[in-house]
């Protein structure tokens, strides 16, 4: 299949989504025509891509994917599925696993409604989704779970890694950081774990099955993947004290858990029978789309991506997890790139062997330095060296760890990919929630605060939708 070798610029937003794992899920922006449409991706070119220059990705906004493009009605009865043969596919094989048993609701019609509605938004989440979603897929199947689990990081994430929400969950599956640990994900100032797109999904359906096995049904598990496993086995307990069914629809929830599995009862219902809804799927090859490398050196993002001739906005978006510019052998468990890039990668880096592979350091702060002279010993503006380290514009404290470059300075810092969600400081911060009329500039003078600083803060594009979230430090 011909693969998407440009991502469209942009902020790497990490959206402020309310779900998580055992943490709220966010309602999709209601006036969806404010969500910027992507723009079409140009066709590849047939030499190897110069490494581009840099731009911060907008993970919201990942153009679809080139190739097949058709119509997919209802699938055929389960007496007419060939299971001999493997359906070329991946949106027939999700149906083929269709396993958990249906739930009719009004809010199941409403969410339906909502989508059908905002098919923009849905043609957006899917092709994020063609990067991830047959890893997805093999990982279900190993496991003997239900096919639709592989849509839940829709409503999850809307399918972006760099998603990160008030509640300071992150990444595909919004893991916050206590559930993160339990289920060993790393977290540290070079990686975080919770955005890694393979370790993430292990350990979402790792708890996924845990809780399954704790309450013996589906939707209970996904209640409590939401709400919290101990949430949800109280209120079964009140139920059956007062002699309730103890089913999910049956159950007392908060508004949010009450709604999250009627939206993945709507996102099946549209894949299972897409013509009869109105909606055109276009087609995902039934194939890995990334593949995954091992042994690593320590390696410059740009020069990784440069090495794999992709553009550096794929590499991220395969790589999420990674905080800085430098990914360090000692705490990179892999590299993920395109499947049909991994020999090219290592060719490349065969050849360049007698060179260095990084363009940047880590400094240790020495007694009476400041963050003011460290930027300028190393050439660049206090900005940029808050910037690269995830410092708050306002801190003072010197951390005890910098990344700076070896040489090049601000030349270095203009190629950098920025690719990792702000550390919120202990204690959170106030959210603003955008009202009608207001804007970037109109937010940030009522909180004192500049347009790139909560843009920055918020990964945020240009455009805001009322009701979005903003956290405001």
């Amino acid at each position: 299949m011909q693969r998407l070798r440009a991502i469209s610029a942009g902020i790497f937003a990490a959206a402020l989504l309310a779900g998580c794992a055992a943490a709220p899920e966010p309602v999709p922006p209601p006036e969806a025509a404010e969500i910027p449409a992507p723009a079409p991706a140009p066709a590849p070119k047939a030499e190897a891509p110069a490494l581009p220059e840099a731009r911060l990705l907008d993970a919201t906004r990942l153009p679809p994917f080139e190739g097949e493009q058709r119509e997919i009605g209802a699938p055929r009865s389960v007496a007419m599925l060939d299971r001999t043969q493997p359906p070329a596919d991946l949106w027939q094989r999700l149906r083929n696993g269709f396993a958990m048993q249906d739930i009719e609701s009004p809010q199941v019609a409403e969410r339906t409604a909502w989508y059908v509605a905002n098919q923009d938004y849905l043609k957006r989440v899917f092709d994020r989704s063609r990067l991830y979603l047959f890893h997805i897929v093999e990982e279900l199947e190993k496991r003997g779970m239900p096919m639709e689990i592989a849509l839940l990081p829709i409503v999850e994430s809307a399918f972006n890694p760099m998603a990160y929400s008030r509640a300071h969950a992150s990444g595909l599956w919004q893991f916050i950081p206590g559930t993160g640990k339990r289920y060993e994900l790393k977290q540290n100032w070079w990686y975080d774990g919770r955005r890694d797109v393979v370790a993430s999904t292990s350990a979402a359906l790792d708890y996924l099955k845990d809780v399954y096995d704790m309450h013996g049904d589906w939707h209970l598990a996904l209640a409590s993947y939401n709400w919290g496993e101990n949430a949800v086995a109280r209120a079964i307990a009140r139920n059956r004290k007062e002699g309730k069914p103890a089913d999910y629809l049956s159950l007392p929830m908060p508004r949010e858990t009450r709604g999250y599995v009627p939206k993945l009862q709507a996102l099946k219902n549209l894949i299972a029978n897409p013509a009869t809804h109105g909606i055109a799927l276009q087609a995902i090859p039934n194939e890995p789309y990334f593949a995954v490398i091992t042994k690593t050196r320590d390696i410059d993002v740009l020069l990784a991506a440069k090495l794999a001739e992709i553009p550096v906005d794929e590499f991220i978006a395969l790589n999420p997890g990674f905080s800085r510019p430098l990914i360090r052998s000692a705490g990179a468990a892999r590299i993920v790139l395109p499947a049909d890039k991994v020999d090219t990668f290592h060719g490349n880096l065969e050849e360049y062997e007698d060179r260095s592979l990084v363009s940047w350091k880590t400094y240790k702060p020495q007694r009476g330095d400041s963050l003011e002279g460290v930027a300028r010993n190393h050439g660049l503006t206090l900005g940029q060296l808050r910037e690269v380290n995830g410092i708050h514009p306002r801190s003072r404290k010197m951390p005890e760890l910098l990344v700076v470059p070896i040489k090049g300075g601000a030349e270095s810092f203009a190629r950098l990919p920025l690719m990792y969600a702000p550390p919120i400081p202990k204690g959170g911060g106030n959210v603003h929630v955008v009202r009608r009329g207001e804007t970037l500039w109109s937010i940030a003078q009522r909180h004192r605060m500049t347009v790139a600083e909560l843009k920055r803060w918020n990964r945020v594009g240009s455009v805001l939708s009322i009701g979005q979230r903003l956290v405001i430090r």
